[in-house]
């Protein structure tokens, strides 16, 4: 099939997809099946409705609902209206939701039942002027599906504000990353191409926004049951039924569920014979992981890993056979972790570390080859913006002419390939008497060990201090594993210094992907104890 052109913004992408598939499956959930001809109808209709109840090209409009026909029908309409959705996720906590709305301040709150009733308690969007309810219905509350009116609908531009998503907050307080049309319209062309994603395909994704993009580029959105804000803890034999009776050929999904799955089917034998695509991201992908879930798949097929961010993604892209064949070694002698070579239209720098702001770009900012120091990234897909927040914005976008590079917060170095090392989080680095420690690279030696799950390095004072989860069913006591794992340790000079070994029974992590450690909350955790 004849790839399409790049499009001005992904819902014109899905309305082209969507004239010539007309009665295909556009998004499956439980037994329902709505087509593609079904969902434009509805994306049209509602962007009509949606300015006829008063909304402005331009307002803001939070939307707080689980992944269904409804959010795609809604995220499409507001995109087409030229109205601004907020996607907050609800991991972040009752107060930082009342924060990032109280930032946003949206004319219209559009969620579920659940959504409206924390609204209500927390007294969120005071200032919303519209109000409806989806996915179930709320006394007093407008239903999103009896929203009816025409008005006319204008064309919307690539600079033109698309959407604003907040990111996690893992490392820091939720910022709101301002997307433009032409973002989103540069990931969706980004991922059509590096994956040769096809129209008429089935996908099975377990991120809400991800299913944006599968419709869009013309597959088959199959919805799993799950909790969406909780995929490492996936019920697996169900997602291995969907997967095996869809015959989905794509997955997307976190290092979490992918461990959580792969620890289940590859026990058991499970194969997944109709994958041919298995994307993930979010974090790191664990060499362990990696193995595992690689043994449910067909000769030939790979996990493709993306490194990016909420403000940039993808970032760069790595395969499991190059991962498991070649960089798997150079990690566990603490390189750190490869994330592969920059996708086409990304620029990828690594400069000197700096804490502080930097108010202009600059070539003498960069480090040298094979030196660690902070990712900085460039390209379409890059925001250029956070929503409100000037200070968190003049620390992480530096000025670059009339574009904008974003730094990471990311530590890492390119090698002589040209592909990226990830070493961990600027704000994580360890500081000791004898010089600065890099999470990675450090962790990398120690989760060789095959007793262990994984490790996290922190700081307590100027002490390291590693954190360890076992491997579940190991038989080693943890008086064992400590002095082997010291003497690993002794092999290399940069985790030599490394003389505390501390045992956790389940890391907290990131509440998105469930797959990024938090070690600011391990650290008074080590702290407490060492005291």
């Amino acid at each position: 099939m004849t790839a399409p052109a790049p499009f001005e913004s992904v819902v014109d992408a899905f309305l082209e997809a969507a004239s010539r598939l007309a009665v295909r499956p556009a998004v499956v959930r439980g037994g329902r099946t709505g087509t593609f001809a079904d969902l434009a109808e509805d994306v049209l209709s509602l962007a009509e409705a949606l300015l006829a109840a008063g909304l402005r090209p331009g307002e803001r409009a939070a939307v707080l609902l689980p992944p269904s026909e409804d959010f795609y029908a809604l995220t499409f309409a507001l995109l087409r209206a030229g109205i601004v959705p907020v996607f907050i996720d609800p991991g972040i906590g009752f107060e930082n939701m009342g924060r990032c709305l109280a930032e946003t301040a949206p004319a219209a709150f559009i969620g579920s039942p659940k959504a409206h009733l924390a609204r209500w308690a927390g007294r969120w969007a005071p200032a919303a002027r519209l109000s409806l309810v989806a996915d179930g219905w709320l006394p007093g509350v407008s239903r999103l599906r009896r929203l009816r009116g025409s008005a006319r609908l204008r064309a919307t531009s690539r600079e033109d504000v698309a959407a604003i998503l907040f990111t996690s907050g893992s490392t820091g307080a939720p910022k709101g990353a301002v997307y433009t049309h032409g973002m989103f319209a540069a990931q969706l062309e980004s991922l059509r191409r590096l994956f040769d994603i096809q129209e008429g395909e089935v996908s099975v994704p377990t991120f809400p926004l991800f299913g944006l993009f599968d419709v869009a580029l013309g597959q088959t959105c199959v919805l799993p049951h799950m909790d969406f804000t909780r995929p490492g803890f996936v019920d697996p034999p169900s997602l291995i039924d969907l997967l095996q009776k869809s015959r989905a050929c794509q997955l997307f999904g976190s290092p979490a569920l992918l461990d959580r799955v792969g620890r289940f089917g590859a026990g058991r034998g499970v194969v997944l014979p109709a994958l041919r695509r298995v994307l993930s991201a979010g974090a790191p992908m664990p060499v362990k992981v990696l193995e595992r879930f690689q043994r449910m798949l067909s000769p030939g097929v790979e996990i493709q890993t993306a490194y990016g961010a909420t403000e940039a993604l993808p970032v760069a892209l790595i395969g499991s056979a190059e991962a498991l064949g070649e960089t798997v070694v150079e990690t566990a002698q603490g390189r750190g972790i490869c994330v592969g070579r920059p996708v086409p239209g990304v620029e990828v720098s690594v400069i000197r570390i700096v804490d502080g702001a930097i108010a202009a770009w600059s070539d003498s900012l960069r480090a040298c080859r094979g030196e660690v120091g902070e990712i900085v990234v460039k390209g379409p897909m890059v925001s250029r913006d956070y929503f409100r927040r000037e200070e968190a914005a003049a620390l992480a976008k530096i000025p670059d002419g009339a574009a904008v590079r974003h730094r990471m917060g990311d530590l890492g170095h390119i090698d002589d390939q040209g592909r990226l090392w990830f070493c961990g989080r600027k704000s994580q680095r360890v500081r000791t008497q004898e010089g600065d420690l890099y999470t990675l690279p450090v962790e990398g030696v120690f989760n060789a060990h095959p007793d262990v799950k994984r490790t996290a390095l922190v700081g307590v004072g100027r002490e390291p201090v590693l954190c360890v989860e076992k491997e579940p069913g190991t038989k080693s006591t943890k008086e064992e594993l400590t002095k082997e794992l010291l003497a690993l340790g002794a092999r290399h000079e940069h985790t030599r210094r490394v003389k505390t070994v501390l045992f956790h029974p389940s890391f907290p992590v990131d509440i998105r992907h469930n797959a990024k450690i938090v070690r600011e909350k391990l650290a008074v955790w080590a702290a407490q104890r060492l005291a």
